[in-house]
């Protein structure tokens, strides 16, 4: 059974009728299938999909991102890779079920594969926390990306989570310092790690993951610091203003492309992700084969410097603040003076004649 966003309500109803003619053995009884007509449909409910999806506002982007139908990082992992070998446990605690984390082969490629995973229907969403991960899941996380680091293996992770567990238990354990330290862990890699964002990014439960070389989203994925209707609450005391939320956070792949947070968005069949599957895992094979590929020939000092100027970036030109771009780092920066007077010291031939100048002045005033 399909599901349907409430802005879909034409689509669906033009769709059943569409699964009627489809079907000789309707209430109609027996009957022959009108392929003709059958045409005409799947071309209006074509043309309907394309109008709805070019004109969606931020909170319907996040309705498509959060569909129960979309693929989720299970279903990219068994797909796209081959020779997958599940590895659980922290070493401290235990196993997380909400983050699926192991090795496998990726074009003949070795690669650590972690992706957040929601699950499939009820039953696994309650067993996988609703991709909510404890403080164990990113510990998990932390070891087998410093394992992967130890034998050069690139690490690729999938991002889908409403954000970390906030439950008593997990404050225990320690969830912010886990999420520090999967962020930092993240950062000191020296092989390159590639996050795509399938659906939602919530929080630090994402960025713990996401603090990567390359930070890739699908085109109707969202990626925000909180949740739409967590940031109405606060704000506007009003659970239910989550578009004039959604939109004042910049939560949309296309915002967050235009202000250098990501890098890339992967293009999705109109009308969502889980409308074909086929094509989605085609367009993310070859963006992981693309990306992959332009890491290849990077030390592994350059590695690192491309993750630290990346999001040194973030937030230097055209989004957050007027200042140019600049990767140098986050020193303060020298006065004009300042800079004036070193320039003045390095040079010694100013030194030599300033000195031989005041001399000569000195002696002139003596000598009247």
């Amino acid at each position: 059974m399909k599901n349907y966003l409430n802005f879909e309500t034409e689509v669906k109803e033009l769709e059943t009728q569409l699964d009627n003619l489809k079907d000789p053995y309707n209430n109609e009884g027996i009957s022959e299938v009108n392929t003709n007509e059958i045409s005409n449909l799947e071309e209006k409910i074509k043309e309907k999909l394309e109008k709805i999806y070019s004109n969606l506002n931020p909170w319907q982007i996040t309705q498509v991102a959060r569909h129960e139908d979309r693929p989720k990082a299970k279903y990219f992992i068994e797909n796209l890779f081959s020779d997958f070998i599940s590895l659980s446990g922290d070493r401290f605690y235990g196993e997380d079920k909400s983050v699926i984390a192991g090795f496998a082969k990726f074009n003949n490629q070795s690669v650590l594969v972690i992706g957040q995973e929601k699950g499939e229907n009820l039953d696994e969403r309650l067993d996988r926390n609703f991709g909510m991960m404890r403080p164990e899941g990113y510990r998990k996380s932390i070891r087998l990306m410093e394992l992967a680091n130890k034998f050069k293996i690139p690490i690729i992770t999938f991002i889908d989570t409403p954000g970390a567990y906030p439950g008593v238990g997990a404050e225990e354990r320690g969830q912010a310092e886990a999420i520090a330290r999967s962020i930092e862990s993240c950062m000191k890699l020296k092989v390159p790690n590639i996050s795509i964002i399938i659906g939602e990014g919530g929080s630090g439960g994402a960025i713990a993951l996401a603090s990567a070389s390359k930070v890739i989203m699908l085109e109707n994925a969202i990626y925000s610091v909180i949740s739409p209707e967590g940031c109405a609450t606060i704000l506007w005391r009003d659970p239910k203003k989550t578009l004039e939320a959604a939109t004042a956070m910049k939560l949309t792949s296309k915002e967050l492309f235009s202000l250098k947070i990501v890098d890339e968005i992967i293009e999705e069949p109109t009308g969502g992700a889980h409308r074909d599957r086929e094509k989605i895992l085609q367009n993310m094979r070859f963006s992981i084969e693309k990306n992959l590929n332009e890491f290849e020939k990077l030390s592994p000092e350059e590695v690192i410097n491309q993750r630290k100027n990346k999001f040194l970036k973030i937030g230097r030109g055209g989004g957050f603040s007027s200042q140019s771009d600049e990767s140098s780092g986050l020193s303060l920066k020298e006065n004009h003076m300042s800079i004036i007077f070193k320039k003045f010291l390095n040079n010694k031939k100013i030194i030599i004649g300033s000195i031989i100048t005041i001399i000569g002045i000195i002696a002139l005033i003596y000598s009247l």
